[in-house]
């Protein structure tokens, strides 16, 4: 049961076999998760503000760095033994630092 303070995507529901990965982009940063719906809890999730990404990659644009996120959150994905994810890009148009952490994603091998 959805209690009226919880958001949910209306469109995109992830379960445990195959969780959502839900984006969020702002001008500075870009925060990925991996969520289970059903359960209503996170099992993974990955930015470009951790501290991994930002000492090495200090020269890197945003769509490069958005890149490495996606990279990272597909390595803590295979950790978890998951394989298949749902893609819920919300709001945001399929194109730059999106499109760059999906194919980031897809390099690590999750298939969506």
């Amino acid at each position: 049961m959805i209690k009226k303070d919880q958001k949910k995507s209306k469109r995109v529901f992830g379960t445990f076999n195959r969780p959502r990965i839900s984006v969020f982009r702002s001008n500075k940063a870009i925060y990925v998760q991996l969520i289970d719906d059903f359960s209503g809890k996170t099992l993974a999730s990955s930015s470009s503000r951790e501290k991994v990404l930002t000492d090495k990659n200090k020269k890197k644009t945003k769509i490069e760095l958005s890149n490495e996120v996606g990279k990272l959150l597909g390595k803590r994905a295979k950790m978890l033994k998951i394989q298949k994810v749902v893609f819920d890009k919300r709001k945001y148009l399929y194109h730059g630092r999106i499109k760059s952490l999906a194919e980031g994603i897809r390099e690590i091998g999750l298939d969506f």
